[in-house]
């Protein structure tokens, strides 16, 4: 049997206690969690200690010199950066420097001219290091069952026509997230936080990339960072359009997405059932008749043992012949992220056309 790969955590937040752990828990006979980091001892200490629960050897390391240690130690080949957007690209490429595999959180950065910078760093790989580690972005929607049957669904529905993705959301000071300051701090806020969920979405059912879009946005809701709303056309590669609303100061949560073709409509909409949310599918035929499924969340579970399965592959292999799974690649993030760049110029622009940018 193939030794266990282990991994640290880098991050001690809402997100990592909340989900991370649990979900990390599910999987625990995959790998071995080594350590769990953050910027200060008394946080790091905090999610250890949820933690010991389930993996009663981790380790807890705090500041730089944890830090260090996590990088320099040989036996951990794998982090799961979960940190603030606008300070997890460096810090990737700094674990990546030192032969790690990273598995980031979204957005792929704070912004396009970041994601560039990435891009072009990770490529560098190629000519100048026989092993390039792997450099994966946590887009839990993309593995999601929801979505994964759905793609399937797709050829049902004949020629695509049209798709609308409506979602409200209601952030607020009742929403654990609503007081982490960086969220406030970067351009596009929640809107572009939340917005490449949505967009990963949109991408994995069509198969085709955004060319171009043309946005509205508004700030209504003060205690909110700018924009608070954003309504987009948006154009697709294969001549289809379709359009993208985001509330994120609703007061009820509704998430849509609604693919219409010749043959059939596809919907997806999240439902509460038992106390839990999951996505409820449903496929319109011509006949006037529909068929419904129902799936539980289970996307970030599915991610994390997508990255331990190709961390402990390419470990195996050391040299650039394997390939991660398409869907965790940091280039498909920088992709979301691209659309929601281009959304959020067009609504400073008060609706001018502008072409999404190719990576």
């Amino acid at each position: 049997m193939a030794q266990r790969p282990q991994i640290a955590i880098l991050g001690a937040g809402i997100f990592v206690k909340t989900e991370y752990i649990p979900r990390l828990a599910e999987i625990s006979d995959l790998f071995i969690l080594k350590a769990i980091w953050s910027r200060t001892e008394e946080s790091a200490k905090g999610a250890v200690e949820i933690a010991k629960k389930f993996f009663p050897e981790v380790e807890c390391q705090w500041g730089e010199a944890g830090l260090d240690e996590i990088i320099q130690d040989d036996s951990i080949i794998g982090v799961l950066v979960v940190l603030a957007a606008h300070i997890q690209v460096d810090m990737s490429m700094r674990l990546l420097r030192g032969g790690k595999h990273v598995l980031q959180e979204k957005p792929a950065a704070a912004s396009l001219g970041e994601v560039e910078t990435a891009l072009s760093f990770y490529n560098s790989f190629s000519t100048t290091s026989p092993f390039k580690p792997i450099w994966a972005v946590a887009e839990n929607y993309r593995f999601e069952p929801a979505f994964v049957e759905g793609t399937k669904l797709m050829a049902e529905i004949g020629e695509m026509v049209n798709f609308q993705i409506i979602v409200e959301v209601p952030v607020n000071s009742s929403s654990p997230y609503f007081s982490t300051s960086w969220r406030h701090d970067f351009t596009g806020g929640f809107i572009l936080d939340m917005g490449v969920h949505f967009i990963a979405v949109l991408r994995l059912l069509t198969g085709c990339e955004v060319t171009s879009v043309s946005a509205m946005t508004s700030h209504v809701d003060k205690n909110l960072p700018a924009p608070d709303s954003i309504s987009s056309a948006i154009q697709l590669e294969n001549g289809c359009s379709g359009v993208f609303v985001t509330v994120v100061s609703a007061k009820s949560l509704k998430l849509f997405w609604r693919v219409v073709g010749l043959k059939a409509t596809l919907q997806f909409e999240v439902e509460k059932r038992e106390g839990s949310f999951g996505y409820l599918v449903t496929l319109f035929t011509a006949d006037g008749q529909s068929k419904s499924w129902y799936y539980p969340f289970s996307g970030v579970t599915e991610e994390l043992k997508t990255f331990i399965s190709d961390i402990s592959q390419a470990t195996l292999k050391k040299d650039h012949s394997y390939q991660a799974e398409p869907r965790i690649t940091y280039l498909e993030g920088a992709r979301d992220l691209a659309v929601l760049d281009a959304m959020l110029e067009s609504g400073e622009r008060k609706g001018t056309l502008v072409q999404v940018k190719k990576l």
